[in-house]
């Protein structure tokens, strides 16, 4: 599953479901035949379905998951005898036991199960969508909520095949996980019966129904038949996406060495949805605005996003759906996999894209979360659906990705790739734990992949190695020393904390890299040139950050652009970063390096230097150094936009047109140009008119920076296109997220009363207010706000990221006395499904706290001397 995006809270289920554990370790499915029946008009269903079972001992009950279900009739079967079974509903843990009145034979058995349940309006399990005047029935299994579709054994390891029948209405149609086999009349009047096909062994998260009007975009790839399907009125959109699945596909049977096993491959569009997409067997699907693209508009970011999230999911055909983990304890070798894997196809086919950096940014977004002490092992005990759902966040996806590709990076690509398939080879069609991969690996490599990769699972944070680095004639000698790195000014490191990190050197025009393992506090390494300054992360591959001394950070920085790759210049500023972060260097440091890397020609190396400088004016400036700043940002930066000039062609390269976006927003709102926030305000109007007249990598950042200035005209011309753009995922949402950057306190008001109105999907009203809350000039209204509408919120928002998002949210404060307002809150309004979420952002305010008290005189003193 993908996550819509990541940087926020963990999905999350209600409340309700906390007390939910396993199931005891009896009786076993081997086959479902389920059959449905939705009433979209009641938001309700009929059920029917036929379980085998094998039975290893004798037994008089059978407990199995289900919530949100109404047995009608129940009975099991067994040796030739059929009894009616007694359901013991247990409400809190969302089980069922069956009792019958004489013990089943060790052996099979059949239960046969009628039943109703409701077509939610949650975003899980079977629900209800509605678009265009009309209601679709569609579902969303993972983690835990199979059981609101059907009773079943909703864990992971229960791998059963599935037989899938709908009974729909007449003018509607239906997609599953198998190929439909037939499509009969009846037999209920105004009726017609839908049959898949019987889907391999696989669990029962990975079932998925959609019922609608859906039409479909056809293609194929190594000849399997793959579609996009949508909306009536998405169709013309579908068109990206099924050439990236096409070519997708195609790669991943190549490079796994086994050929996609479900099928058919539909890829489907919903307009309600929580995740950004879902890996269903055979049925991915997705939320609209992460799948559809516009062939003439669409921007270099939304075909990054199409492409990027279906090669996520389509991996996931193989990890996950293929070889599944045996316990949400190891969701990572799930997501953690298919983010890892998600680039390569990508990389193959647009190798303009540059997506190692994309490597490197998840590195980064992963040590946001592993520098805090309430971060978690990679592998963490759960047992409830709450801390089931928790674990879906950065450390199971962007750390373990980083993981990955260290230890490929080490091993070597093709070898580690041998040693992938060979433990997708062990475990098709079953169940595996890590031991098993990384053991498998070890055994094809020869390589210690065991013994690196299991302190990264089982052990929390991320290494920090110190690198001191001297020529001794031709040959350099370097100190290396690790610990764990804690992201926040003035704490202690622990000294029991250990990894086997491979760190890879990069000298200057030497190839290939350098590799050593680092398994002891301190080692000593040596390089066979003289290379004082070279990248000791050589193309940002690894999982750890590296730290130089500030000389040796200023140094390098000014010769990065004709020695170190774009990925190595983007490792040494985001690391950097961290460094000021935790208080190891003054923010001067950053800042040089940042000048000497200002005309960067990387679209990413600009983002990450204009993100750390946001956060600089908004959360580490003395009141009276941010006109200087500003001042600086414009006399450094500004010039390299209008070389670049507004608004540029759409037949720009890609990396221009990124480039002139991210310094757009970096001049026109941290500079706080009034000339440039004019001109986005001119370019705005005109893309109202006329969408043609801006380029579409640059539309979105233009409606952001002419907000920052705008009036309440501009808002309501924003406000009227929403409506008209119902049929443009991207539009739509270019103007639905600009809303958040109009500063008018009138018209924050107004953002904040719109996102929990019905004109909003629910799905997006918790985008909106945690938008606000990391927004300086409007937090403290939407804080007030949330806090005002906490019960309305709380009724109407969706399970997956609806309330733990907001709680995610509050991170962005940065003050000691806002953290004890919103630890107050939440102690008397608890969210036990965002726990965790809660803690790291109490964590985040203090040590953004932290930041502000060791880096604002550094900065002031940086800016009164380097700045002028």
């Amino acid at each position: 599953m993908r996550k819509f995006a990541f940087a926020l809270a963990a999905l999350a289920l209600s409340a309700g479901s906390a007390f939910a554990q396993r199931l005891p370790i009896t009786v076993a499915p081997t086959h479902y035949d389920l059959w449905f029946a939705p009433d979209l008009q009641n938001a309700t269903f009929r059920g029917r379905e036929t379980i085998d079972v094998t039975v290893p001992n004798p037994t008089s009950s059978i407990t199995l998951n289900a919530a949100e279900i109404q047995f009608q009739n129940v009975a099991i079967t067994s040796g030739g005898r059929t009894q009616t079974a007694r359901v013991t509903l247990d409400e809190k843990s969302e089980m069922a036991t069956l009792t019958v009145p004489r013990p089943l034979a060790a052996g099979t058995a059949s239960i046969q199960i009628t039943y109703t349940g409701i077509l939610n309006d949650k975003l899980r399990g079977f629900y209800l969508s509605k678009a265009n005047g009309r209601r679709y029935a569609v579902t969303q299994m993972e983690a835990t909520d199979a059981r609101r579709a059907f009773p079943g054994w909703d864990e992971p390891a229960y791998k059963s095949t599935f037989d899938i029948s709908l009974l729909i209405d007449s003018g509607d149609t239906a997609i599953s996980n198998g190929a439909q086999l037939s499509d009969k009349p009846g037999p209920e009047a105004g009726k017609h019966t839908l049959v898949f096909a019987r889907t391999p062994k696989m669990s029962a998260y990975l079932v998925a129904m959609l019922v609608g009007d859906f039409v479909c975009r056809s293609g194929s790839a190594d000849a399997i038949a793959v579609r996009v399907c949508s909306t009536p009125d998405k169709l013309p959109l579908t068109g990206f996406a099924l050439e990236a699945a096409q070519q997708e596909l195609k790669f991943y049977n190549e490079w796994t060495g086994i050929k996609y096993v479900f099928g058919k491959l539909d890829i489907i569009g919903i307009p309600d949805f929580a995740a950004g997409a879902m890996e269903n067997a055979g049925a991915i699907t997705f939320r609209e605005e992460e799948l559809f693209a516009d062939p003439q508009r669409a921007s270099l970011g939304t075909r990054k996003t199409v492409a990027s999230v279906l090669s996520h999911e389509i991996a996931h055909q193989w990890f996950g759906d293929l070889v599944t983990m045996k316990w949400w304890d190891d969701i990572w070798l799930n997501e953690g996999f298919a983010t890892w894997m998600a680039n390569k196809p990508l990389a193959a086919w647009h190798p303009e894209w540059q997506v190692d950096l994309d490597d490197v940014e998840e590195t980064q977004i992963a040590v946001s979360t592993d520098a805090l002490r309430a971060t978690r092992p990679i592998r963490t005990k759960v047992e409830t659906p709450d801390e089931i759902n928790e674990v879906f966040d950065g450390i199971a996806y962007q750390k373990t990705a980083s993981v990955l590709r260290t230890i490929e990076n080490y091993v070597g690509p093709e070898e580690f790739r041998k040693g992938v398939q060979s433990y997708l080879r062990k475990y098709s069609f079953a169940n595996a734990a890590g031991e098993d991969f990384w053991t498998e690996v070890a055994r094809v490599t020869g390589k210690p992949v065991d013994r690196i990769m299991k302190p990264f699972i089982e052990q929390p944070g991320a290494p920090v190695v110190k690198v001191e680095a001297k020529c001794q004639g031709n040959t350099t000698d370097v100190s290396l020393h690790q610990e764990r790195f804690v992201g926040v000014p003035g704490s202690s490191t622990s000294s029991s904390t250990l990894w086997a990190i491979p760190v890879c050197f990069k000298t200057q025009g030497r190839s290939p890299q350098q590799c050593t393992l680092l398994e002891q506090r301190d080692q000593k390494a040596s390089l066979p040139v003289c290379a004082a300054n070279a990248s000791a992360n050589a193309n940002g591959r690894g999982y750890y950050l590296s730290e130089y001394t500030p000389d040796e950070v200023r140094a390098i920085a000014r010769t990065a652009r004709g020695s170190l790759t774009a990925a190595e210049r983007l490792s040494l500023l985001g690391d950097e970063w961290w460094m000021v972060r935790a208080g190891r260097h003054d923010i001067g440091v950053y800042l040089d390096s940042a000048s000497s890397l200002a005309g960067d020609d990387a679209p990413s190396v600009v983002e990450q230097i204009a993100g750390s400088l946001a956060f600089t004016h908004h959360n580490v400036l003395q009141m009276n150094d941010v006109a200087s700043f500003e001042d600086w940002i414009r006399r450094r930066f500004a010039p390299e936009l209008m070389t670049l000039g507004l608004p540029g062609n759409a037949s720009d390269p890609d990396d221009r047109q990124a480039r002139r976006a991210t310094l757009l927003s970096l001049v026109g709102v941290t500079g706080n140009s009034a000339d440039v926030q004019r001109q986005a305000r001119d370019l705005a109007v005109k893309y109202i008119d006329d969408p043609s007249s801006v380029p579409g990598t640059l539309a979105s950042t233009v409606l952001h920076v002419a907000a920052v200035g705008g009036d309440a005209m501009l808002y309501d011309r924003y406000m009227a296109q929403l409506p008209k753009l119902t049929d443009k995922p991207e539009e739509y949402y270019r103007y639905l997220n600009a809303l958040t950057s109009f500063r008018d306190p009138a018209l924050v008001q107004r953002t904040l009363r719109f996102a929990i109105s019905p004109d909003v999907r629910t799905q997006d009203t918790s985008t909106l207010i945690a938008s606000l809350i990391g927004q300086p000039w409007a937090q403290d209204a939407a804080w007030t706000f949330v806090k005002a509408n906490w019960e309305t919120l709380t009724k109407t928002l969706g399970v997956f990221q609806g309330i733990p998002r907001i709680a995610g949210a509050v991170a962005a404060f940065c003050s000691r006395e806002k953290k004890a307002e919103v630890e107050l809150f939440f102690k008397e309004h608890p969210v036990p499904a965002a726990d965790r979420t809660l803690k790291q952002a109490f964590e985040r305010i203090d040590n953004c706290a932290a930041v502000n008290e060791r880096q604002s005189a550094p900065a002031s003193t940086w800016l009164s001397t380097a700045a002028r």
